[in-house]
């Protein structure tokens, strides 16, 4: 005798057991799925701005400069700002530093200042290069000072200008040296950090003269329009060439700049890379180091590399 199968069994085999566990098997897959990006976008966002830290890039660059003298044709200047000498950048980290700055044959080497979380990690860190191997530069080391190197008073300031004095690194602060090259001179003028210091820079601008060739350090970049103001000692505005910047990390985490509030102080036309601006090259690096957060997103520590070509 057949059995009648009709519409009932079959409705009662689409809602069998093994159906519905078919599909919950499908969802639980695609929650894997999408738990498993979630881990791996997180692992990335966690690990690796801390790689990128590590990764420091040499950028370089060719300039031209009309008051350069005949005899620095061809100067090559090494400049590097931002160390924050510490935890996260330790005296291996230095010494392999002072390495790639010496395998560039620099002319001249520039600091741009904070050297250290705080006024005692950068006497630190001129302790730990004094250890290090020289600084091979032909014509000298010279760097400013940041908010953080400074300290609380002009007695720290004098010990950390002491400290640099001793690893063979020319201070810089309201001053305006001459770098003589064969028979003539190049100046470098460095004034003194504009948040935690007393910048002077018409008094460093007056010390020059009109044809002089001149490049301008300051940690702080918010300086740049009263250094375009300021004139040279014949009373004539253009007084430097070159002006080496640093202070904001170029925002160190893309997207995440905000929250770390890193030179929020500067203007965002100098926030980062290079300008031009009255016929003068504005560099301000992303610097070596790191602050806030030991981590950098898609904004590569750098040194720099420039070559002045008369």
């Amino acid at each position: 005798m057949n059995t009648y199968r009709g519409k009932h069994v079959s409705a009662t085999r689409r809602s069998s057991p093994s159906f519905r566990r078919g599909r919950h098997q499908v969802r639980h897959r695609h929650r894997r799925r999408w738990l498993f990006i979630f881990l791996i976008l997180l692992v990335f966002l966690v690990c690796y701005p801390l790689l990128e830290a590590r990764l420091i890039q040499t950028e370089r660059r060719a300039l031209k400069a009309d008051d350069l003298p005949l005899e620095a044709n061809n100067l090559r200047i090494v400049y590097l700002s931002d160390i924050h000498y510490g935890f996260w950048f330790s005296d291996s980290d230095l010494s392999r530093l002072v390495s790639r700055i010496n395998n560039l044959r620099p002319d001249l080497v520039l600091f741009g200042g904070d050297y250290g979380m705080d006024n005692a990690t950068a006497i630190a860190f001129f302790s730990a290069l004094q250890k290090q191997d020289t600084l091979h530069s032909r014509y000298g080391v010279y760097g400013v000072i940041g908010d953080m190197d400074r300290g609380d008073s002009d007695f720290t300031c004098t010990q950390l200008t002491e400290a640099m004095s001793n690893a063979g690194v020319v201070p810089l602060v309201n001053r305006c040296v001459p770098v003589n090259i064969a028979t003539r001179q190049i100046y470098i003028a460095g004034v003194d950090d504009v948040l935690t210091g007393r910048p002077d820079v018409k008094s460093v601008a007056r010390s020059v003269s009109s044809g002089d060739y001149v490049i301008f350090l300051s940690h702080n970049p918010s300086v740049v329009p009263d250094a375009q103001l300021a004139t040279d000692g014949s009373g004539n505005l253009g007084w430097f060439d070159l002006g080496l910047f640093g202070h904001t990390h170029g925002g160190q985490m893309l997207f995440f700049s905000s929250l770390l509030g890193i030179g929020d102080d500067v203007p965002e036309r100098y926030r980062s890379g290079w300008l031009k601006e009255n016929r003068v090259d504005l560099l301000i690096s992303r610097g070596v180091g790191t602050s806030v957060f030991p981590g950098r997103l898609f904004c590569f520590p750098q040194i720099h590399c420039m070559e002045i070509t008369y």
